[in-house]
C-alpha cells in the first residue's frame, strides 16, 4: 500500500502553512496557520495507521450508506435531475464564477429557465446515463423534480433557485454519514430540498446525517467590489489568495473535496471559505484529515475538473492548472497523469465551466470509468492504463455545469477504510 506524508507535521506541513498563510490577507495568516498546526496535532496523536484503523466504529451492517474513496467498487449512486433547470440571477458570486463571454447571457435570462431545447437533450442524456449505469449493476437514485423559478426571499436576500443537477456539488459521503454542504450562491440556498426524501430513507437505514451551518448569505459574504475584468485579473487575485466569497461564515460546496480513504483533500475556492474548511477538519477529526491543496487556477471552483484521484496511487491532475503541491504525490510514489486536452468544439455553449469536463469522470471501480463517448483522446489513455471505458454522450448535459463526477454522488462503494497518505 501506498503511503504519502502530505501536508502533515515537519518541514513538509510548515511549508504548506507558509505557502497558504502567504496568500492570505493579513487579518487571517495566523489563523491558517493554528489551523494546519492543529491538523498536525490530531494527526500525531493518532501514531501510526494500524491504529488509526481501529478508531472509527463500523458501519451497520443494514447501512445503505457507506464510501470512503473514489474508486473502489460503485453499488448505489445519487444522479441529478435537469428537469426545470434555471439560469441563475447574475449577482456578484455568480459573475466571478463565470466567463465574460457568458455575461450576456446571465443577464439577459437570469431567473429563467436554460433553452428549453438543449435542456430537453441534457435530459435525455442523463436518462440514457442512468439506464448504462443500471446495466453496470449500480442501484441508482433520483432527487426529486422542483420547480426552481419559484423566486424566494430571506431577510439577507432575495433570488430564485437553479437545478438539482449536481448531488456532488451539495452531498459530501464520508464513510456511512451524508453531509449536506452549505453552498455558497444564493440561487442553491434551497437546493437541498431536492435530496431530503432520498437522505430521510438513507437516515432510517443508519446512515449519519449532518448539515453543515447554513450561511446567511449576507452581502457581508461576498466582496461586492471583487474587480474582475479578465483572465489575467483572476491569475493576479488566485495568487493573492483573494476570493469573491470572505471569511463573513462558512461556506463550502462539497464538490471541493475529494477522497482518498482517511485523507481528504480541499482546495480555497470562490465557494468554500477557510471557515468551511475548518469546520470540516473539526466535524471530521480525528479520524479523518484534512489538507489544503492549490492550484494555478485563475477561477478555482470544485476540484474534480482539477485533480480527479481516481485510484490508490493514481491521480489525474491538470495540465493548465498545476497542483502546487504536487512533488509531494510524486516524491511518494504516486502516479501522476496529466490528461490530454479536450476535444469539445469552442463552439459549444458551455456556461458554467470549463472543457475540462473531459477529466471530471465517474470511477466505477478502479478498472472500470465513464467517459464521455466524444472524448477519445482521453478514452485512449485510460485504455493504455488498463483500465475499460464506459462511453456516455452528456455533451448538452455538460453545458449545465457538470460531468460525470459532477452529476452524481455515490452512496455505497463496496470497501472498507485506509490510509493511503502518512
Amino acid at each position: 500500500m501506498l503511503r504519502v506524508r502530505c501536508l502533515r507535521g515537519g518541514s513538509r506541513g510548515a511549508e504548506a502553512a507558509h505557502y497558504i498563510g502567504s496568500r492570505l490577507r493579513g487579518a487571517f495568516t495566523g489563523w491558517v496557520q493554528r489551523t494546519f498546526q492543529s491538523t498536525q496535532a490530531a494527526a500525531a496523536s493518532q501514531n501510526t495507521c494500524a491504529a488509526d484503523d481501529k478508531a472509527a466504529s463500523p458501519v451497520p451492517k443494514d447501512c445503505l450508506v457507506c464510501s470512503y474513496n473514489e474508486w473502489d467498487p460503485l453499488e448505489e449512486v445519487i444522479v441529478g435531475r435537469a428537469e426545470n433547470a434555471c439560469v441563475p440571477p447574475f449577482s456578484v458570486e455568480v459573475k466571478a464564477n463565470t466567463y465574460e463571454k457568458y455575461w450576456g447571457f446571465y443577464q439577459k435570462f437570469g431567473g429563467q429557465g436554460f433553452p428549453k431545447d438543449h435542456l430537453k437533450k441534457a435530459i435525455a442524456e442523463i436518462e440514457e446515463m442512468c439506464n448504462i449505469l443500471k446495466g453496470e449493476g449500480v442501484i441508482v437514485k433520483r432527487p426529486d423534480p422542483i420547480d426552481w423559478s419559484v423566486k424566494y426571499k430571506t431577510p439577507d436576500f432575495e433570488s430564485t433557485g437553479m437545478y438539482g443537477a449536481m448531488p456532488r456539488d451539495i452531498l459530501l459521503v464520508v464513510g456511512n454519514e451524508i453531509i449536506e454542504a452549505p453552498m455558497a450562491w444564493r440561487a442553491r440556498f434551497f437546493e437541498y430540498r431536492a435530496y431530503r426524501r432520498l437522505i430521510k430513507d438513507y437516515f432510517n437505514s443508519g446512515a449519519k446525517w449532518t448539515t453543515a451551518p447554513k450561511p446567511t448569505m449576507a452581502d457581508e459574504l461576498y466582496d461586492q467590489n471583487y474587480p474582475i475584468h479578465s483572465v489575467e485579473d483572476r491569475h493576479k487575485l488566485a495568487a493573492q489568495g483573494k476570493f469573491v466569497t470572505t471569511e463573513f461564515e462558512p461556506c463550502f460546496d462539497a464538490a471541493d473535496f475529494i477522497r482518498a480513504g482517511r485523507d481528504i483533500f480541499v482546495q480555497r475556492s470562490q465557494v468554500t471559505n477557510y471557515m468551511g474548511i475548518e469546520w470540516m477538519r473539526r466535524h471530521l477529526a480525528p479520524d479523518y484529515r484534512v489538507h489544503i491543496i492549490s492550484f494555478k487556477d485563475p477561477n478555482p471552483m470544485h476540484i474534480d475538473a482539477t485533480f480527479n484521484i481516481i485510484g490508490p496511487g493514481l491521480v489525474l491532475s491538470n495540465p493548465d492548472r498545476p497542483c502546487h503541491q504536487i512533488e509531494l504525490f510524486k516524491k511518494a510514489g504516486w502516479t501522476v497523469i496529466q490528461p490530454p486536452v479536450p476535444l469539445i468544439p469552442d463552439d459549444h455553449p458551455l456556461w458554467m465551466s470549463s472543457k475540462w469536463l473531459s477529466m471530471n469522470v465517474l470511477m466505477l471501480d478502479e478498472k472500470r470509468v465513464m467517459v464521455d463517448a466524444n472524448e477519445t483522446s482521453i478514452q485512449k489513455m485510460f485504455e493504455k492504463l488498463g483500465i475499460s471505458t464506459i462511453k456516455v454522450n452528456i455533451r448538452h448535459a455538460n453545458s449545465l455545469g457538470g460531468g460525470f463526477h459532477c452529476w452524481t454522488c455515490d452512496i455505497r462503494r463496496r470497501g472498507t477504510l485506509q490510509s493511503y497518505f502518512d
